[in-house]
């Protein structure tokens, strides 16, 4: 098909060139290691996104809760970044462009590109009710004050987003700095009750009336572990495609992955469950989010100094609150080219104060399973699409490529099934739902580009990139 038939978005695309790229010490790995330091990924890794389950991710005692996340951590790292990250590196090409390859030329205008953008929106509706909540400490934890706090901050946010993130970018280089400080500290004042630790305590402590009264199994420690870090991080495994653009070689590639993501989740969320598991065995009180500023107050003695100390990790979010407005708009500017930016953020910025005022943001694991349906097919078919074309971008594809969409729909559907409560049946238990939508994304994308349904590939005009490193070696 002729070079007429591309839209602009991806003829007039231009490659990254190998001159303008860094190690990766230097770009993904600083990047992705900040995404794990945010307060609101770590302050939830005891309780595994806030299950109903008493003990959470701790129900099995420290030991398992540290080995499900390393294996959540390093199933980020290989299955939801890598293929992304080698893709982004291999043509220097944006993901908006690189997912016209599984999703279609029109197709790919709403996915990845547009889901990828609204879906910001979701994180700033998050980013602002956590937030609020540690700012409203200084109000006496007033609702009012908190509902208050969140629309200011969701405003400011998205005004930046859409016209100031230079200067934020300039001061959000040393902000994570914060929140590894107050690990550090929490960490050390709550060290020694770790070996005193009693996980079936733990359980009875957290047990109320009418509610769950046993923890979860090996298994469910595991897939809860999976639910709760894959599902944060998949919209960022995908958006590998662009850390990619960045990196020079291969081993970057990995090392960034590997450094940022891997070790830096292992790091935070497991700092904060050591802490949850020392304050209870030093104190015997059931406290399951590190991040509390009552909690910090607690350990520290002091309950000022809590507050203070939730002050400023909301402080050190405010940047990747900008961020994602900044995302948003971007996105929205190349698939809504006639939409006024202003128009589209406003409304999008609306959805986020909802979201924030009514508390659903509040509830990270169903916010977690959330993300990881919308973007684990998407994944599981990037990878399938890049091995069937011979560890490559194929290319752009035709109008709506039905092997991407159909395996994004069935692998949507599988993911959302835990919040979904179907007639006759009720909820479906699907363990680990962001890995299973992953694999039914990927498995269904098999199954049909083998049977025919990839739409054609077009001719994409512009200049490859310059060969990196990793390429001249494996030719």
């Amino acid at each position: 098909m002729s070079n007429g038939a591309l839209p602009d978005y991806v003829s007039m695309a231009k490659p990254n060139p190998a001159s303008n790229r860094a190690p990766w010490y230097k770009n993904t790995a600083p990047t992705y290691a900040g995404i794990f330091l945010w307060f609101v990924f770590w302050s939830q890794a005891p309780s595994g996104g806030g299950a109903s389950a008493p003990g959470g991710v701790l129900s099995q005692g420290v030991g398992v809760a540290l080995l499900g996340l390393v294996v959540a951590a390093l199933l980020c790292h290989a299955l939801f970044y890598m293929v992304p990250g080698l893709l982004g590196l291999k043509t220097g090409l944006p993901l908006y462009v690189v997912g016209t390859s599984t999703y279609g030329v029109q197709g790919g205008f709403l996915m990845p590109g547009f889901l990828m953008g609204a879906l910001q929106f979701g994180w700033l509706g998050v980013n602002a009710y956590f937030a609020s909540q540690a700012i409203a400490s200084f109000f006496g934890d007033s609702v009012v004050a908190a509902k208050v706090i969140a629309v200011i901050w969701v405003a400011v946010a998205a005004f930046v987003g859409l016209k100031g993130i230079q200067y934020v970018a300039k001061i959000a280089t040393f902000l994570p700095l914060i929140p590894v400080v107050i690990l550090l500290v929490l960490l050390a004042k709550t060290i020694g009750g770790i070996a005193d630790f009693d996980a079936d305590a733990l359980i009875a402590a957290g047990t109320v009336e009418g509610g769950a009264t046993a923890g979860l199994s090996f298994i469910g420690v595991m897939a809860l572990s999976i639910t709760f870090v894959v599902g944060f991080f998949a919209t960022a495994g995908a958006a590998g495609v662009d850390f990619g653009t960045n990196s020079k070689d291969e081993k970057d590639v990995q090392m960034g992955g590997l450094f940022g993501i891997a070790l830096a989740a292992i790091v935070a969320a497991g700092a904060a469950i050591l802490i949850a598991a020392g304050a209870f065995g030093s104190s015997g009180n059931y406290a399951m989010n590190p991040a509390d500023a009552g909690f910090m107050g607690n350990i520290m003695g002091s309950p000022g100094t809590g507050k203070l100390m939730a002050l400023l990790l909301a402080i050190a979010a405010f940047p990747s609150a900008c961020f994602s407005s900044f995302i948003a708009a971007n996105s929205f500017k190349t698939t809504l080219p006639k939409v006024n930016p202003f128009i589209s953020v406003s409304i999008g910025a609306a959805v986020s104060i909802l979201l924030a005022v009514t508390g659903w943001a509040g509830k990270a694991g169903a916010v977690f399973t959330v993300i990881g349906a919308s973007f684990g097919p998407i994944c599981g078919a990037m990878m399938v699409d890049y091995l069937l074309a011979g560890k490559k971008w194929a290319g752009p594809r035709a109008g709506w490529n039905m092997a991407g969409w159909i395996s994004w729909a069935v692998g949507f559907i599988v993911g959302m099934m835990p919040l979904v409560s179907l007639p006759l049946v009720g909820k479906v238990n699907i363990p680990a739902a962001p890995l299973m939508a992953f694999i039914v994304g990927a498995v269904l994308y098999f199954i049909l580009a083998k049977a025919g349904m990839e739409s054609k590939v077009l001719e994409m005009p512009a200049a490859p990139a310059e060969k990196t490193q990793g390429e001249e070696k494996s030719e």
